[in-house]
């Protein structure tokens, strides 16, 4: 890898309308696309295939998913069936039961081994700070901190041979601007999945659910999804 940021990226591919929307905006940029899907012992696995599903439909080339067996030490409500999903918001300024501890440094820690194996300069993550739940690892704050530690954890950025990027390009739009974005790109809507509770339909409840549901009535649109 020549000094600087390789081209191509790796999108961390949850299933969900942001990281969707991510590859969206990944697969038209230069560079190669490649996704990766993190299960991290969450109670539903059909977050996994709308993942394979956006990965077909943008013709993903490099599409990995790994488990990790680490739900049982991960103190959430969407990790362990005996805590339930919210159903009512916790309120401004309080994280949620949903919040899984670490998740997104364990997911950006893996995509940065992923990043430098592949020669990969950039991460993607859909990471969302304006109609996040109040989670601490959806600030910019914490992804500038993590591009520091790229640069020190990793042979290519202590040789000064690679600068790695952590980009989240949703994470100062509203969930209705997440969407007027999807449109433009042609995001397949009903190919994703928001709900934190799995099953068949959206449970139409949960925070998740929620944050989606708004956000497509103020752009306008109609989502799939939701009959």
């Amino acid at each position: 890898m020549k000094r600087g940021r390789a081209p191509g990226t790796v999108v961390l591919l949850s299933g969900g309308m942001d990281s969707g929307t991510c590859l969206a905006l990944a697969v038209r940029e230069p560079g190669p696309v490649h996704a990766l899907t993190i299960l991290y012992g969450q109670t539903h696995a059909r977050e996994r295939r709308s993942a394979r599903a956006l990965a077909r439909h943008y013709r993903v080339r490099d599409h990995t998913v790994v488990r990790l067996p680490v739900g049982p030490i991960l103190a959430s409500s969407l990790t362990d069936r005996a805590r339930p999903i919210p159903t009512r918001s916790a309120g401004p300024h309080r994280i949620p039961s949903t919040y899984v501890p670490a998740r997104n440094t364990i997911f950006l820690a893996i995509a940065l081994g992923y990043a430098e194996s592949h020669r990969l300069g950039t991460i993607t993550i859909g990471a969302n700070a304006i109609d996040y739940s109040g989670y601490p690892d959806c600030r910019p704050a914490f992804l500038r901190a993590f591009e520091r530690l790229a640069r020190v954890a990793t042979k290519e950025g202590v040789e000064g041979r690679a600068r790695y990027r952590v980009r989240a390009p949703l994470l100062s739009l509203s969930k209705a601007d997440i969407v007027r974005l999807g449109e433009r790109l042609g995001v397949p809507w009903a190919l994703t999945w928001s709900c934190y509770a799995g099953g068949r339909r959206p449970c139409g409840r949960c925070d998740s659910c929620r944050l989606r549901a708004r956000g497509f009535a103020r752009a306008g649109v109609r989502d799939p999804l939701v009959r």
